[in-house]
């Protein structure tokens, strides 16, 4: 179907490289890359994402086969590692050559039953293991029991080991992190004496490559940094910003003293008002925390702030002082401190304003 979408997220691929350079020089010649390309892109457009960088990268990471398989079809060769595989979607992760996190027994047991039926010849797959997050993995006390099943079958391979760091990004729980990278390098110090071979092994995230660069092992995960965000504002004001969000005018209303603007009357003119009618709401990825002049968007380079409720579809924002008219085009946001500012006036954190966004929005890449 062809979106004709007037509502456009721009994707700009020169930021994207830039950013994938910036986490380069912080890591050593040999440690290879993984790009987390999940939920779209973290809200823009995986497949783009995967072209863009594709040649630059060792592995793209997924959270669900179908995001893999999307990759596949769109002409994706690099190796696609899927962080939460399903039992049921194990027959299409081997047909589109994904590889599976196998985190527990149940779908450890399962793939192993499932390579030796095919069979499978030295298959990869990849084991998480749990050091303090809490969410998903084996525990050390799994090893043995893994180890017999992986020497009792010749039909997978391990291709990596890892783990998931809980608190990178925050300087005063440094002791617990590194009671986790302690913990995981345990961990592999078992695997690696009793499995018969080595394992690629990685536990960094984006926060964990700028605040543990000694940890990076063999390969590191970059996920939100390839987006424009790091872990503070020095590390953000060194990257470049992904994600533009545009959409026009739809409307201009002249609002009387006393008139109301949107659902349940929310804003009340006080003087005379000129406002806005913009096609993008809450659908889309705008939360209604914004509204109430709790946001604001930029129109000609100028703020409008958003008055009333946020609607499903729409929005209407205060151009009193701005010269514009219908069709002009209007900036949801375009620089990493817009963002920001959404998620706290919103309660949130930048990944769910930027994954929270509709597919229904138009995505177009720049280069």
């Amino acid at each position: 179907m062809n979106n004709n979408h007037v509502t456009i997220l721009e994707i700009n691929s020169q930021a994207v490289l830039h950013n994938l350079s910036y986490f380069k020089q912080k890591l050593q010649p040999e440690t290879k890359i993984l790009v987390v390309v999940k939920a779209f892109g973290y809200g823009s457009e995986a497949t783009e994402i995967a072209k863009i960088v594709q040649d630059q990268v060792d592995y793209f990471a997924v959270a669900y086969s179908s995001e893999g398989i999307t990759l596949r079809e769109a002409g994706i060769n690099t190796p696609i590692l899927v962080l939460h595989p399903q039992i049921k979607n194990l027959k299409d992760i081997v047909k589109y050559r994904l590889e599976p996190n196998l985190y527990n027994f149940k779908i450890f047991d399962a793939f192993l039953k499932l390579a030796d039926e095919k069979p499978l010849m030295n298959y990869p797959v990849h084991l998480k293991f749990n050091t303090g997050l809490n969410r998903l993995g084996f525990w050390h006390t799994d090893i043995p029991a893994i180890v017999t099943g992986l020497k009792g079958s010749n039909n997978i391979k391990v291709e990596s080991l890892f783990s998931h760091l809980a608190a990178s990004e925050d300087l005063n729980e440094q002791e617990f992190t590194v009671g986790q990278i302690n913990n995981f390098a345990y961990i592999v110090k078992h695997i690696y004496e009793h499995l018969g071979y080595q394992p690629m092994i990685h536990i960094l995230n984006t926060s964990g490559i700028i605040n543990y660069p000694k940890a990076q092992f063999d390969m590191v995960r970059l996920g939100i940094g390839l987006y424009g965000f790091g872990n503070d504002k020095q590390e953000t004001s060194q990257l470049k910003h992904t994600h533009t969000l545009k959409s026009i005018i739809s409307q201009i209303h002249l609002i009387q003293p006393g008139e109301t603007v949107g659902y349940n009357r929310a804003f009340v003119a006080s003087k005379p008002t000129r406002s806005a009618t913009i096609p993008i709401g809450h659908a889309d990825g705008i939360s209604r925390k914004l509204g109430n002049k709790n946001g604001f968007v930029f129109i000609n380079n100028q703020p409008a702030p958003i008055i009333g409720n946020v609607c499903m579809d729409m929005i209407m924002v205060d151009v009193t002082k701005i010269d514009c008219e219908e069709g002009d085009e209007v900036v949801i946001f375009n620089h990493q401190q817009h963002v920001e500012y959404m998620a706290h006036k919103s309660e949130t954190i930048p990944y769910e304003i930027l994954t929270a966004l509709s597919q229904r929005i138009k995505r177009l890449v720049k280069s």
